[in-house]
């Protein structure tokens, strides 16, 4: 009875994984600008690794695997959306500009209060 709860809850949390993982990939292709697709790579890219490796945490009988994938969870929602946002701000200082269905440019906002060197 254990062993089938336990392969429910693994499949289901690899179905919502992959199902987050097909959205990022959509995102990747149908979004007009480098900062949607980074924001759709980076938020539900990582929720979809993350439930996969949640997934295998439950799955696997060695500590050591569960450890791994508890760590790599960890080190996977603390590393995505810095990086993220620090190749958003370099995109946006290479050139790369919104696209032009955007609302607000907060950045351009921020280059007019800073000083000019």
């Amino acid at each position: 009875m254990i062993d089938l709860l336990q392969n429910l809850l693994v499949g289901t949390l690899l179905m919502i994984g992959a199902a987050f993982t097909l959205v990022a990939t959509i995102g990747l292709l149908r979004l007009p600008d480098v900062y949607t697709r980074m924001h759709a790579a980076s938020k539900a890219g990582t929720l979809g690794a993350g439930l996969a490796l949640v997934a295998l945490a439950i799955f696997a009988e060695d500590h050591a695997t569960v450890t791994r994938a508890l760590a790599a969870v960890v080190f996977l929602m603390l590393t995505a959306p810095i990086s993220a946002h620090l190749l958003a701000k370099a995109s946006y200082e290479a050139g790369y500009r919104l696209w032009d269905g955007s609302v607000h440019d907060d950045m351009a906002d921020a280059d007019k209060a800073k000083p000019s060197d």
